[in-house]
């Protein structure tokens, strides 16, 4: 697996390998589990604004296909590899599996900095990456949805590419669609809110209070920001919020509805006039209950793990604590980690609610939408929480042994194909 060389893919086959140890898996079954099953690498030519023209690279990974389609986001930023995607595909499979949805894990992507490319521009670079993917994607094959630098935009740019292709309308191609074409209501906030719930039961598990408690964010886009309103309305206040331009700091806790206006009118939270600015790494190490790392992945690692004071972290982002990390914060044994494969499967969940939705052609309230998403948590987190407690292991290590075995057991049934 060397063409997928890559730090992030090295992190998600280490936290494999412990649980294939655990299970006493043998070395053609870690092959078989580890191995993503198809990679697309694809050139994106784009004519830009000015008239010329530049060739992006594009990915997508699709990690199983054991348990039904696979599905993954797409995302858009300059640090996009091969190997980053295949990390995000795999952890996509056991996400999916540990909370009970009939999919594989898969993720695309394309190398780009969205921010620096006009409205039009990023029409044409999402048409053109959806185009070469034609073939590779569809309803019952992979299905596409929003990640980092993408939106509801990017993806009804991807469904209306694709059903142009097909000749027909195909909104069960793509997921966190518009509501008006075939979306789901509460998609959008799914993941954020998914956040705020599973924090909300550690919290519950670790007898804190929600009144009077606080939370730090790193990441205030779309997760870190509905995350963030989801634990003001349980009671918490938010003392720091960061993004890609900086961090700010008020210990008395942020006015939220002032910091979303202005974020709203300066498109970042840097240089909000009620809090003193932090920088990203300053932030991690404040003192609070609850810390969401909703950004990139391997933001804590063994150099700052140690010296975190919270309680729990929640996290948001995909692979945002190292191996190293982990291992110190398990030794620490005073922070409760809810592992990213159970903490932001919201997104993926209600996701799935959009798809079951546009095969039926029949929608639903928000209200049934998020009742059946938190029932879906709960469950998963129940599980995963009577696991780590028989067992006496952390709550990554259960989820993962949860997801993992459930994708072993179902290749084992249904056997290799000569």
């Amino acid at each position: 697996m060397d063409i997928y060389r890559h730090p992030v893919f090295d992190m998600a086959c280490q936290q494999f390998d412990l649980v294939a140890d655990r299970l006493q898996m043998s070395t053609a079954d870690r092959v078989l589990l580890k191995a993503p099953k198809r990679a697309l690498t694809v050139a994106v030519p784009v004519r830009m604004d000015d008239g010329s023209t530049q060739v992006y690279s594009g990915y997508r990974v699709q990690h199983h296909l054991t348990l039904g389609p696979t599905k993954g986001g797409v995302r858009y930023h300059p640090d996009v590899t091969l190997g980053e995607v295949a990390a995000l595909a795999m952890w996509m499979s056991w996400k999916c599996a540990l909370t009970g949805l009939p999919y594989g894990g898969a993720k695309g992507g394309v190398a780009v900095d969205p921010r620096k490319l006009s409205h039009h521009e990023l029409e044409r670079l999402t048409r053109r990456y959806t185009q070469e993917l034609v073939g590779f994607i569809g309803p019952q094959l992979d299905i596409p949805a929003p990640d980092l630098g993408t939106n509801e935009q990017t993806m009804a740019w991807m469904m209306d590419t694709f059903s142009v292709h097909a000749g027909h309308s195909v909104p069960g191609v793509v997921t966190g669609k518009p509501v008006g074409i075939g979306g789901s209501l509460g998609r959008r906030e799914a993941t954020g809110r998914g956040v705020a719930y599973l924090a909300g039961r550690a919290m519950d598990t670790l007898n804190l209070t929600a009144s009077g408690a606080t939370a730090v964010i790193q990441g205030y886009g779309n997760v870190g920001a509905v995350a963030a309103q989801s634990l003001v309305r349980q009671g918490l206040r938010i003392i720091a919020v960061s993004d890609a331009n900086g961090g700010v700091y008020n210990p008395r806790g942020l006015d939220m509805r002032q910091l979303d206006a202005w974020v709203a009118e300066h498109r970042t939270v840097a240089g909000f006039p009620e809090a003193e600015p932090i920088g990203g790494e300053v932030m991690l190490l404040l003192p609070c209950d609850v810390l969401v790392p909703a950004a990139l992945e391997r933001q804590i690692t063994g150099a700052n793990a140690g010296k975190l004071r919270c309680r729990i972290v929640a996290e948001g982002a995909n692979g945002p604590t190292t191996p190293e990390a982990d291992a110190i914060l398990n030794e620490r044994g005073d922070v409760v980690v809810i592992p990213d494969i159970l903490c932001n499967a919201g997104g993926v969940v209600v996701s799935y609610f959009e798809w079951v939705q546009d095969l039926q052609s029949f929608f639903w309230t928000e209200g049934e939408v998020m009742d059946r998403l938190f029932r879906i948590l709960e469950n998963s987190f129940g599980q995963t929480l009577a696991l780590s407690r028989k067992e006496n292991i952390p709550l990554r290590l259960a989820a993962m042994t949860l997801g993992i075995q459930r994708v072993w057991e179902a290749k084992k049934i249904r056997g290799l194909f000569p």
